[in-house]
């Protein structure tokens, strides 16, 4: 059914996946971080998985950090960025061009990939998921009831029963549930994961998506109760939101999989639009030299000039190393926009630390959002929001919006806050924050 595990590069990293035969489409099933594509296939969903690839090529794959995957060196947490790529990895590696991405457990991945990615994303599909932190809830077991029992109960098979309790279960299928979960990860490496899964916050990305999407969600799901996928599919524009029988959290297995199953084939055998990459979401960066008109006085105008050629050639080095797109030069500032928000940012102190080997000093603001392609160039609110931003830094400073804070949890990214502003012609209240080190 399924090739043999083999290898994309994620950077540095490897990407374990494995793949059904060539079909229609093709179908990327999303994994939340604990999984093992190599004995994914031996789990008890034989009838999910010949349902689904008869609609397409089934691409599984493990993040890095698990299963099969490189593990992340220096034992560092992974970030959404990373996860993002290694969904680009594994298409690339295949030779495809688009896929659908079939959500499972693991929306901001998805989501992230969906809004940055559109004309490579045919429609996202979320299986019982939600989009605010867990951390934030108030309602029902705490964060830390929940981790401690999923811990506990880790390599024995029991979680999955615990979580789906009207699947079939007897001692062949847990003994089979609990050797996938030990090939997936350690108890250890769960504790060090869950409070970061906690925390991840998908809210700010979900209106950016504009693919077509269809949520599903199970009625009596008690860990994840269905207006949690309903407030997912309120947030993203045009999304479809079916609620089913049922109170099993996974929808691949026995007595649920078939209504999920005919949900999703009437879902993506009835609707082939085409995507326009005209709306993405992006990371953009704007820098400018501080005091610059001051300077620029000081050493006369021939100086001057070939002070902006040597600084406008680091900023492309640094662009260029960090996969961002220059948009546009304005006299001594820069508009980039970037795929990945902690590119950006490691981006914007690269420049900023280069810089100051010329004896000047750059200052950077940075936001996520949703931008308009326009050519060339872009434009929308979230470079209007960039750019307010970044009129708000000071010397050496380089400052990032609240919804871009958010996205590099785990990154190693440390902030200082800079306090609660108004933006010029931009509602709302803005909490910015500065950069403290890499």
């Amino acid at each position: 059914m399924f090739s043999e595990t083999r290898y994309a590069m994620n950077g540095d990293l490897r990407v374990a996946y494995r793949a059904s035969r060539e079909g229609p489409r093709d179908i990327v099933l999303v994994p939340a971080w604990l999984t093992n594509c190599e004995t994914f296939p031996e789990l008890p969903l034989q009838g999910w998985v010949e349902a689904m690839t008869s609609l397409g090529r089934l691409i599984i794959f493990d993040q890095p950090g698990t299963g099969a995957s490189d593990p992340i060196k220096g034992g560092a947490l992974p970030t959404m960025e990373l996860w993002a790529d290694s969904i680009t990895a594994v298409l690339d590696e295949l030779g495809t061009s688009e896929a659908v991405l079939l959500d499972y457990g693991a929306l901001p991945t998805a989501a992230m990939f969906a809004a940055t990615h559109p004309s490579r994303t045919t429609a996202l599909i979320v299986l019982e998921d939600y989009a605010n932190p867990i951390a934030e809830r108030t309602d029902g077991p705490t964060p830390d009831e929940i981790f401690a029992a999923m811990i506990a109960a880790w390599g024995t098979g029991e979680h999955l029963h615990a979580t789906n309790p009207d699947m079939p279960w007897n001692e062949e299928i847990r003994a089979t549930v609990a050797r996938w979960e030990r090939g997936a990860a350690s108890p250890g490496t769960v504790a060090f994961m869950m409070p970061l899964l906690a925390e991840m916050d998908v809210r700010a990305v979900l209106p950016a998506v504009r693919v077509p999407t269809l949520v599903l969600h199970h009625t009596d799901d008690p860990l994840v109760p269905p207006e949690w996928g309903r407030d997912v599919a309120d947030r993203i524009p045009g999304a479809k939101f079916v609620e089913l029988p049922g109170r099993n959290l996974t929808h691949f297995y026995e007595p649920d999989w078939r209504a999920s199953f005919q949900e999703i084939a009437e879902f993506l055998t009835g609707q082939q639009a085409d995507v326009a990459d005209d709306r993405v979401l992006a990371t953009v960066l704007f820098t400018d030299i501080v005091d610059s008109t001051r300077r620029a006085a000081e050493i006369g105008d021939r100086d001057w000039h070939a002070l902006l050629d040597a600084h406008d050639a680091i900023v492309r080095v640094q662009l260029n190393r960090f996969r961002g797109r220059e948009v546009n030069t304005s006299g001594d500032g820069f508009l980039a926009m970037f795929d990945g928000p902690q590119r950006a940012i490691r981006c914007a102190i690269a420049i900023r630390d280069a810089v100051q080997a010329l004896g000047i000093q750059v200052r950077a603001g940075l936001h996520t959002g949703e931008c308009e392609v326009r050519g060339e160039d872009i434009g929308g609110i979230g470079v209007h929001i960039g750019a307010r931003v970044s009129a708000l830094a000071g010397p050496n400073d380089v400052l990032v919006s609240s919804t871009l804070r958010d996205l590099v949890i785990g990154s190693g990214l440390e902030f200082e806050d800079r306090g609660a502003h108004q933006l010029k012609g931009v509602p709302g209240e803005w909490h910015i924050s500065a950069v403290a080190s890499s």
